[in-house]
């Protein structure tokens, strides 16, 4: 069997502009980042703003296990099998990390005949997105920071900064650091720490701006730090915004690509789906829609995080709302979420697809109540039998979700008929899906956070740690209590431990932290421990890769 990086390194890729001529661009709207990638320019995209809205179709999943559920991989194969039945379509999806392309999780382009290429690229630099928020998160600190050095007459308290720096890697050992050791010239001495780019909040502006003015106006709002009154210091106030902007300036612009079918793809935007809102950006989504009949996008880890954040988040916030939602889940998980070992997933076992189903069902239920349309994606792997497959179908139907299997890692768009075909049905309906928030805005924080852990979470009830309701206090007070909430929690089940798996009940969700990313526009509510910089395992996947004499690369996944 070929590896991924085999199956794009043999791909015929089409010329980027045959690409871009399937959503009526023309080769001048376009900035060419070479012969297969290229940059769509913002005022470009003003112009298709009086198309009408295509059908937007959202691609989540049950909450990940170590078997692993394919969510980007449905999403190009639904993409590739969508277009095969004759439907214009537009992919919409993040751009990978290096951190987890060279450490554990590996690349994010999909995977088998349903990836995204150049693959490589891809999953490497790209056109240099997370360089530029790397670079203007950096600048921003070292702004601070010499702002302090040079007199510090915004009286800034040196214990109280907010703002982290970033680079684009896992590396633990920036998790806590001291600089300006020795001061003098070399600055104030102080704590400090790193976070991965994705987990910075520059990247998740980056990702819920609209155009440059919204976005300099993100960036002017930013928390840095607290002053000696506990007052919030902004970046504005710092003076930062206008040049960060201008880093950001061609970060800005959505990136497009191809499917290994040749499927129109944007790229753009990458922020943890954990800490922050795990959804590509605003702009490409909402550009998307005026360009395409159906788009599909994806966002980060289970739906009780990244679906729930992109609509509550980002189409709360760019007026959007999905005409369907794919679930994607896989016999192996339900039945890892039965208690069965992972080294055991592959042997059959029709009872514990049923035990373990009540994961799946309780997303099935919060989509649903959402008011739209479900499919339920079974991502097929070579041992799941048909009788596994027959009883997975049975309990989705019973909860009134459509069902389609999928076999897209190893047949592409063809693997992808069926379930495109189950989405349109729905599509075809024109049926219209209004916008239901768990919340309303001007709820206290208090309860906005109760809505979300009892209603989404399945949690009885809450608890708020001293310290974070004082930081409720504190953000309420200063005119930040009607921002929506980012809960951060393990993606791994349904409740904040990540041992309870399937579907946990009668739990109390406890809220350690509450932090102000004022400038993407919410506050984020932290229910454990979340690394913000992650670490390289004992084998990291960067021991697999190299590059030979002829420029190919080996071992990238």
């Amino acid at each position: 069997m070929l590896t991924d990086i085999e199956i794009a390194s043999q791909a015929q890729l089409d010329p980027i502009t045959d690409i871009a001529a399937k959503i009526d661009l023309t080769p001048d709207e376009l900035d060419l980042y070479g012969k297969y990638k290229a940059k769509i320019p913002l005022n470009v995209l003003k112009k298709v703003q009086s198309n009408p809205d295509g059908k937007l179709v959202l691609v989540t999943a049950m909450n990940p296990t170590p078997a692993g559920e394919g969510k980007t991989t449905i999403s190009v194969g639904l993409a590739q099998g969508l277009s095969k039945i004759g439907r214009k379509t537009l992919l919409a999806l993040r751009e990978p990390s290096l951190g987890p392309v060279f450490g554990l999780k590996g690349g994010a382009a999909g995977g088998g005949y349903s990836q995204l290429i150049p693959m490589d690229d891809i999953n490497l630099h790209f056109t240099g997105d997370l360089h530029a928020i790397t670079s203007a998160n950096n600048l921003l600190a070292a702004m601070v920071d010499n702002h302090i050095y040079q007199g510090n007459t915004l009286n800034i308290d040196k214990d109280k900064i907010l703002w982290k720096r970033c680079m684009d890697m896992n590396d633990r050992a920036l998790r806590s650091i001291k600089i300006g050791v020795g001061g003098g010239t070399n600055g104030i001495e102080r704590d400090d720490s790193f976070s991965i780019t994705a987990a910075s909040e520059i990247m998740a502006i980056l990702c819920m701006a609209t155009d440059m003015d919204d976005l300099k106006a993100r960036l002017r709002n930013i928390a840095v730090a607290y002053d000696m009154d506990g007052n919030i210091v902004t970046a504005g106030q710092i003076g930062a915004e206008g040049s960060l902007a201008v880093l950001l300036k061609d970060a800005l612009c959505p990136n497009l690509v191809q499917t290994l079918e040749h499927v129109p793809a944007l790229v753009h935007g990458g922020p943890f789906a954990n800490i922050s809102h795990g959804c590509n950006s605003v702009i490409a989504t909402k550009a998307g829609l005026k360009m395409t009949d159906i788009l599909v996008t994806e966002a980060g880890f289970g739906a009780d995080l990244g679906a729930f954040k992109f609509l509550d988040l980002k189409c709360r916030a760019a007026g959007i709302w999905p005409d369907c939602v794919v679930i994607v889940s896989t016999v192996r998980s339900l039945k890892y979420n039965a208690g069965i070992p992972k080294e055991e997933l592959t042997i059959p076992n029709v009872d514990a697809v049923r035990e373990g189903f009540p994961n799946l069902a309780k997303h099935i239920e919060n989509m649903t109540a959402f008011g739209i349309p479900v499919v339920v994606a079974s991502n097929r792997f070579l041992s799941d039998t048909d009788e596994e497959i027959a009883e997975m179908k049975r309990l989705c139907e019973e909860m009134g979700a459509k069902y389609a299997p999928a076999e897209v890692f190893a047949k592409g768009g063809e693997g992808g008929i069926e379930l495109a075909e189950a989405v349109t049905s729905i599509l075809d309906k024109n049926e219209k899906t209004t916008p239901v928030y768990t919340y309303d805005l001007k709820d206290p924080v208090e309860e906005k956070i109760r809505k979300v852990a009892t209603g989404i979470f399945g949690a009885k009830d809450i608890e708020i740690l001293p310290e974070a309701k004082a930081r409720i206090e504190e953000f309420t007070k200063s005119g930040y209590g009607e921002l929506p909430i980012c809960i951060a929690k393990t993606q791994y089940s349904l409740s904040d431990d990540p041992k309870a798996l399937g579907r946990p009940e009668g739990f109390t969700l406890t809220v350690r932290e509450v932090r102000l990313s004022a400038g993407a526009g919410y506050l984020v509510v932290l229910t454990g421990k979340i690394l913000t910089m992650p670490g390289l395992p004992k084998h990291p996947a960067a021991l697999d890769i190299s590059i030979d004499g002829d420029g190919k690369i080996h071992g990238l996944f």
